[in-house]
This record gives C-alpha cells, sequence and structure tokens, in this order.
C-alpha cells in the first residue's frame, strides 16, 4: 500500500510540474505598459539663481505609456529595448520672465524615449534593471498671467539614466517602480510664426519616480 500512495505522489508530481512551470512569470517578449507618477524639471548645475527667488524648477503629475520587447538569456540577464510617450501637469506659475530658468513661463509637454535596459532576476518574479537612452521634451511657452498656452515652444534633445524593479503579478502582467534622471544639453525654438531657431546649448534637468502596470503578450 505504502510503495502504492508513493508511486502515486510521484505520478501526480510528475503531471503537476510542468504545469506550475507554465504558470511561472517570465520576462520576456513584447509588452505594453500605463505609467503615473511624479514630474520635477528644473535649471542645471550651470545655472545659477542670481535674482534670490526659487524660480528654476516646475513640478507635476507625469502620465503616459510605453512599449517595449524583452529577451531573458542565461544566467538570469534580461535584455530589452523600450519606447515611451508621456505628458505633464509641471508648470510654471509665475507671471514675468524667469530669465535664470531660461525658458520664461512654461508648461512641461510631451516628452519621447527611446532606449534601452538591462535586468537580473533575483527572484523568480523580480527583476532589478537599469536603463538608458535618448529623450526629446517639448515646453510650452505659457502667454502673459494665464494658462494659455502659445504657439511658441521649446525642443530640448538630451539622454536619460534610471534603475527600477519590476514585479510580475501573474503570468502575463507586471508592475514597476522605477527612478530616472534625464539631461537636456541642446535645444531649439519653434516660433508661432511656423520657423524654427538655430540650435542652442542648454542645461535643464529632469528627475522622476514613477510607477507602472503592464502586460506581456
Amino acid at each position: 500500500m505504502r510503495k502504492l500512495i508513493a508511486a502515486s505522489l510521484l505520478a501526480t508530481t510528475a503531471v503537476a510540474a510542468p504545469a506550475l512551470a507554465q504558470t511561472n512569470p517570465t520576462f520576456t517578449g513584447p509588452r505594453i505598459e500605463g505609467t503615473l507618477g511624479y514630474d520635477h524639471t528644473g535649471a542645471g548645475s550651470s545655472v545659477s539663481n542670481n535674482n534670490g527667488r526659487d524660480d528654476q524648477k516646475i513640478d507635476g503629475l507625469l502620465y503616459g505609456g510605453g512599449i517595449g520587447y524583452d529577451i531573458a538569456t542565461s544566467s538570469n540577464i534580461v535584455l530589452g529595448a523600450e519606447a515611451e510617450l508621456t505628458g505633464s501637469t509641471a508648470k510654471s506659475d509665475r507671471n514675468d520672465y524667469t530669465s535664470d530658468f531660461g525658458y520664461g513661463r512654461v508648461k512641461q509637454g510631451r516628452d519621447i524615449y527611446v532606449g534601452a535596459r538591462a535586468g537580473y532576476v533575483v527572484a523568480p518574479a523580480t527583476m532589478l534593471y537599469v536603463k538608458g537612452g535618448y529623450t526629446n521634451s517639448k515646453l510650452e511657452v505659457l502667454a502673459g498671467s494665464t494658462s494659455q498656452t502659445t504657439d511658441t515652444n521649446f525642443k530640448l534633445d538630451g539622454w536619460r539614466v534610471g534603475a527600477g524593479a519590476e514585479h510580475a503579478v501573474g503570468p502575463n502582467s507586471y508592475a514597476k517602480l522605477e527612478y530616472r534622471y534625464s539631461n537636456y544639453e541642446r535645444g531649439n525654438i519653434d516660433y508661432a510664426t511656423g520657423g524654427t531657431s538655430q540650435r542652442f546649448d542648454v542645461d535643464t534637468d529632469r528627475h522622476q519616480v514613477v510607477a507602472s502596470y503592464g502586460f506581456r503578450f
């Protein structure tokens, strides 16, 4: 009888093992996600505040989404490519021109990011990762003392680095918590008349702490 019970348990385990393996989360394949978090844009280290006011920053809520594709390799390493499009509620609340910030009264516009990431699976359902790539941001100019945007805006080119943790919630869904830092070094002005200025040097920092929820296919 004991031998029969033991044989039955072994058979049950052998049958169940593939099913359990199929439910184990992975970090491979295409994905899509929504993102929400804190957004801070401010003057870089080369910009000094000479007017005695703390007018070198704008803060707000970041929102948007992204897509990506990951490939799990041996030794728990995951490599991937990703792209993101976001907006932000961050804007200036001052009525005058803030010369030290460099852009006057502005609202944070859309941001485009394209980059890559590398992760390490520290647990069956958890991965830690670092990321980096190119980012292009738009600052929309505000008209006078109102919240109305004009047709003039600044377009800034820069780079982004970040780090985060991703946890598989289920076989096809995941949640992420991430910090990223961006620095914009070059920019140009798109005028209301349709013209575009020559590119010029800028020094603008951006800090973001975001949470994402996504699905794999």
